[in-house]
């Protein structure tokens, strides 16, 4: 819990932080006069008054190290510690995108290092990063499709859900493009942004859904949303370990790929269609992407200051207090 604490820190003063290199001093001080001011000599006789020693006697550092915490403690608080926050403030005509995500099986083909899915996430989190100002939602799919992310501004909640998407979170096996095109024009349905954009991400071997991807393209059309298309993958044959009764064996098997749908998809949207056989070419993809839609805004970064010291400095206050307290009752020294 401290160490969450202080990764969310900043120090106004910081360099108040170094006195604390007196606590060791100081320690080192301590022990050494007690070292001087105990006896030289011991008498055998007495050793059994050790194990008549009180409390007070048992306990006497305690002042010392009481003492100590509240140095700490004010040091801290002089050096001002500050939780950040960061505000944008957006102005301007931004835009609406629509990630949407094939999850179906065959995009675990490692045609393109280290799957089509995996190096898709990658290039995406780069492109999120890149749309400072726009609102943007995900859509996933494979025999049916889901919304993973709302549109939304805050890009961390975008960042962390495009990390979460995973082949078969859906369960149902499939490729239904209809329905994940569908779902993500209904996202932008009702968006007064001034563009809307759905960035098709898939194999391209449709298959399996309720909406055929004709209905969903004109969905697009009606709502007035172009969509990218962005075919991952290709079709040369590749190793694949298939068990049988007699064992593991290894066959050759052509990976699917269907150029026609997506290309068609793509025109009649007003979008265009991306052919990615690589993680370069899908890099590429998406910077293209990021040209043709440029969204005019201005974004202003602010850094916004809580101050948490007082909480520490009250600490310090009821400690230091509590010392005055035992210093002079219960170890209270007689002249």
């Amino acid at each position: 819990m401290l160490t969450e604490w202080f990764k969310n820190i900043e120090f106004a003063y910081g360099w108040v932080l170094s006195f604390l290199l007196l606590i060791p001093l100081l320690a080192y001080e301590y022990v050494r006069r007690i070292k001087r001011s105990e006896a030289s000599m011991y008498v055998t006789t007495t050793h059994f008054i050790a194990n008549l020693s009180s409390p007070r006697t048992r306990f006497r550092h305690i002042m010392f190290v009481l003492r100590c915490v509240v140095l700490v403690m004010f040091i801290i608080a002089l050096a001002r510690p500050q939780k950040k926050f960061a505000e944008q403030r957006v102005e301007g005509d931004a835009i609406d995108i629509v990630l949407c995500f094939d999850i179906s099986g065959s995009m675990t083909e490692e045609d393109i290092t280290p799957n089509r899915l995996e190096a898709a996430k990658e290039v995406a989190t780069q492109f999120v990063k890149d749309r400072p100002g726009d609102r943007i939602g995900i859509v996933i799919f494979s025999n049916q499709s889901f919304t993973l992310c709302p549109i939304t501004v805050d890009h961390n909640t975008v960042l962390r859900q495009i990390q979460n998407v995973e082949s078969g979170f859906l369960r149902d096996e499939g490729t239904a493009i209809g329905t994940g095109l569908a779902t993500s024009v209904d996202r932008l349905r009702t968006s007064q942004a001034k563009s809307k954009v759905v960035v098709l991400l898939t194999d391209g071997v449709d298959f399996g859904g309720i909406i055929p991807p004709d209905i969903a393209k004109d969905m697009a059309r009606l709502y007035k949303v172009k969509v990218y298309t962005i075919g991952v993958g290709s079709q040369k044959e590749v190793d694949q370990v298939v068990n049988t009764p007699a064992g593991q064996v290894v066959q050759r098997k052509k990976l699917e790929f269907n150029e026609q749908l997506l290309q068609d998809l793509a025109e009649q949207t007003g979008g265009q269609y991306f052919h990615a056989g690589d993680k370069n070419a899908l890099k590429n993809i998406y910077a293209s992407i990021n040209t043709l839609e440029k969204s005019h805004v201005k974004v202003t970064m602010l850094d916004r200051f809580t101050d948490e010291y007082y909480a520490i400095l009250l600490i310090g206050l009821v400690i230091l207090i509590c010392e005055f307290v035992l210093r002079y009752t219960l170890f209270k020294k007689l002249p």
